[in-house]
Order: structure tokens, then sequence, then C-alpha cells
């Protein structure tokens, strides 16, 4: 693994003052795809996320080492640096790193970074063509603009809890932070679309995204149901809107998915389950129909579907073309052969750790001729400080006597 940037971004170097998930989320995938990204963090604090375990990464002796998973998660491919962004020298300092960078990330509040001199227009006028995109909990704009954003605000607010959970049961969360995640992916194709836009004007921009937008826009088919019909579509378990048999039933021995998605696989279904009467049964001849009678459906599939094993569910309908998986734990996931296969569990060097490597989970993009690289593990905090000052003319001295006050 080399620590040369070589993907398709490679040349562009991205100036990271994010934190949690959202623009973290962003800014690896950006550094994944070969961009050089230096991530600003707090003296003696670092990104709050170091501290979110257990569990955490273990020293070498097996001791915890204060690096928490959730951290690891998504800070591979950056170089991080300490600057108190509070004092002027700070401040300083980020103006003559942001004039060698081509984008910046931040996820302040509104007006956060606005008191420091560090807002898009202060950056502007350093790099007048720089990218600079701000991800927030509602965005700049509106009569929420003002207040604290997290996941799961965005989550209960943006209707996806509303979807998720049993039938009869209370609104869920997604089990991992989806709008942040998700935020952080709208994040990284509006920088690259601003990326293109300044390689053909030479003009950068600033980009408004916020996690009840994005959570909004993904609400797809779920939220086009409701503008088209004006229902408001109930929690349905594990099943889909609009495809039926579409959700997870009981086997001999556990659970498996089936996923019909057309009238020919259903019929086939129906072959391989011995189950003429499905199959002939006026309610559920097409997919409409079954959609319309859902609840006399999945009344009856669970008696057919406990008469094989989840195996042979799986290998028998994999044979005739009809959609079915496993229901996996993450133990299983990540000792897929088809998930190892596609390198979707990395390993990076990490010393001090037991194994001497830490294992992450791989970027999912697979690009022909200009790949993704994993280049840096993810720093500790301040681990490129010296290198990254040096880059932009800071003698040692200089960066020594910066220490001793404490500005980075």
């Amino acid at each position: 693994m080399s620590d040369a940037p070589t993907g398709p971004l490679a040349g562009l170097k991205v100036l990271d003052l994010t934190r949690i998930l959202a623009g973290p989320t962003c800014t690896q995938l950006l550094g994944d795809l070969g961009c050089d990204v230096i991530k600003v963090e707090r003296p003696g604090e670092g990104d709050d996320t170091r501290k979110w375990g257990p569990p955490y990464l273990p020293h070498a002796d097996g001791s915890p080492s204060g690096t928490a998973a959730y951290y690891l998660s998504s800070n591979r491919n950056k170089r991080s640096i300490t600057i108190d962004i509070a004092k002027p020298e700070g401040q300083a300092l980020i103006r003559r790193l942001a004039q060698g960078c081509d984008i910046v990330v931040e996820n302040f509040k509104v007006g956060g970074l606005t008191k420091y001199g560090l807002d898009y227009f202060a950056l502007k006028a350093v790099k007048p063509d720089i990218v600079y995109c701000s991800v927030t909990g509602f965005g700049q704009t509106g009569p929420y603009a003002g207040r604290a954003g997290y996941d799961y605000l965005a989550q209960g607010m943006g209707g996806i809890m509303s979807l998720t959970g049993e039938i009869d049961g209370s609104p869920m969360k997604v089990g991992v932070g989806i709008a942040d995640v998700m935020c952080g992916m709208y994040a990284a194709v509006a920088t690259l679309a601003s990326i293109l836009h300044r390689d053909k004007t030479g003009t950068g921009q600033y980009i408004d995204l916020s996690l009840l937008d994005t959570q909004i826009a993904w609400l797809a088919n779920e939220g086009l149901n409701y503008l088209t019909s004006g229902e408001i579509p109930p929690r349905r378990g594990a099943e889909h809107p609009n495809i039926v048999p579409y959700s997870t039933l009981p086997t001999a021995d556990g659970y498996f998915i089936l996923a019909v998605g057309n009238d020919a696989q259903y019929r086939r279904f129906c072959a391989f389950a011995d189950a003429p009467e499905l199959a002939g049964d006026p309610r559920f001849v097409t997919n409409s129909d079954r959609v319309n009678n859902r609840t006399a459906i999945y009344a009856l599939l669970p008696e057919v579907t406990r008469r094989k094993t989840s195996q042979e569910w799986l290998e028998g309908l994999a044979e005739l073309g009809v959609p079915a998986g496993a229901v996996n734990n993450l133990a299983e996931v990540f000792h897929d052969p088809q998930v190892l296969a596609r390198s979707m569990k990395v390993s990076m060097p990490y010393p001090d750790s037991p194994k001497g490597e830490v294992d992450l989970i791989g970027n999912p993009i697979k690009l022909s001729e200009t790949p993704v690289t994993y280049r840096h593990t993810p720093p500790t905090m301040g681990q490129h400080t010296d290198e990254v000052l040096a880059e932009i003319g800071l003698s040692a001295e200089e960066v020594a006597a910066l220490k001793n006050k404490g500005i980075v």
C-alpha cells in the first residue's frame, strides 16, 4: 500500500474541517479516490468519535488504545494535523493551508466559522477558486438553520423512522447513522461536480448540504408513493410497499429473504415450493393483486416456507433465478466468500496493535483504470502536524514555537 495518491482524484487537496460521521464520510471517499486529505483536529481533543467507544482498537499489549472503532470507520486516507482555530495564529494557519487546497469541507454550526474568519468568503479571499462544502443539520437557510442537527433527528424529522419498524411497533431508526452517511455521499458528489465546474470555468463555489434535505431526498419510492397518492405509508416491517412477496420469511431452521420482482418469478417460486394453491389463487396472480391482498398472502406463506431449510430455499431459488438471500449477522457478512472476493474487508498496517494491522471496511467502487487506493490508516491525532506544516513552508523552529503556545 503506497502513500502516493494514484486514484482518479490524485493531485486534488482537501482541507477537512469535519468531525463525527457525515463530513468524514465525504472526505474519506475523496481520499480513497486519490485526494490528499488534511484533517484538522482540536489539540488535545481531536475528532469526537475518537472517544465514542467501546469498542476501542487495542494496543499491541492488548490494552485499549483510546481510538474507537467508530473513528476508524470514516477516517482512512487522511493526514491529521492539530490546530486551535479559536486563536488568531491558528486561524492564520488555516488560511495559509487553504491557499494550497482545492476543496474545503466543514460541518460546524451555521455561522460557526464566520467568527473565526474561516467561512467561505474569508477563504475565497485567499483562494478565489476554492470549492467550499458546508454540512449542517438543517442547511444555511430556513427557520431551523440555527439548530444543532444530528443523524437521529434527521431520521425522525425526515420520515425514515415512520417507515421503519414492525407493522404494529414503534417508529425505529436505522441501525447505522444512515442520514449522516448519505449526506456524506451527496457531499462528495456535489464537491466533484463543483471541481468539474471549476476546471471548466476557473470559478469555485459554495455548497450548502443538510442532513434533513438529503434524508428526504432518499425517501425515493416511498416519498413518491405519498406525493402521488396523498396517503401516508405505514410501517411494513420487512415488507416492500410495492412488491409482494418481498419479505423475510421463516424456514425449517431460520429465516431467508424472498424478493420476488415479477409474476414469472412468482410462478417459479410457487412451483419450487410445491404450492399450486398460491399460484392459482386469483388474489395472487399479478403483483398488483398480491399488493392489494398482501395480508392474505403473508398469512399463508410461512406455512409453505417452513417446509424447507434456509439453504434449500437459497440454493433452489438461485437455480431458478428467483431472488432470495440469507439474513447474515456481521460475522457471517465479513466471512462470506463473495464479500471477501470483492475486497469489502481490507487490512492496513497499524504497528501498535496485536496483529500489526487494522481491519477496515473496503470501498465498494471498482474502477478499471484508476482503482481506489488505501494509503493512510486512520491517523492518530496530530500525527502529520510537523509534516504538513513543513509543506507550507514553516521551519522546525516555527512549528516548535506554535506547539509551545498551544496553537498546534
